[in-house]
């Protein structure tokens, strides 16, 4: 029985510490390095525990697009603050704010999203319920 609960126990910790890691700010991002995105969404993935937002972004210089990664807070998290999931959809213009990915890749810790203002709607700004934002560094 002790060998049970010791394995339960060690266990327990491996998970806990992993689910830790999973959502450490400082190990994934680089608060150093803010960004701002402008681009176009090509896919939402609403999805526990992070929201995923993808959308092409093209280099004014070079003309180049790449596909980035904007992860978001939890699905509940964004909900409390107005999102909805159908707040964005694919080809919807917007502004990223946020911070790099430390492995260079083409990924960003958002602080918040913009919808992009068309004719007569203004453009909205909703809080992305972030790593950062939230004190999880």
């Amino acid at each position: 029985m002790k060998h049970l609960i010791k394995i339960l126990f060690a266990g327990t910790f491996l998970l806990a510490a992993n689910t830790f890691a999973h959502h450490s700010f400082v190990a994934e991002f680089d608060s150093n390095k803010p960004i701002q995105l402008q681009g176009i969404v090509t896919k939402v993935e609403w999805t526990n525990p992070h929201v995923w937002i993808y959308l092409n972004v093209r280099n004014e210089e070079t003309g180049e697009v790449v596909n980035w990664g904007a992860e978001l807070g939890p699905p509940h998290g964004l909900q409390r603050r107005g999102w909805r999931r159908s707040t964005l959809s694919i080809g919807t213009p917007i502004t990223v704010d946020g911070f790099l990915a430390r492995n260079g890749s083409p990924r960003v810790n958002a602080r918040s999203v913009t919808l992009t203002a068309t004719g007569s709607s203004p453009g909205q700004t909703l809080d992305a319920d972030s790593s950062i934002g939230s004190g999880q560094q």
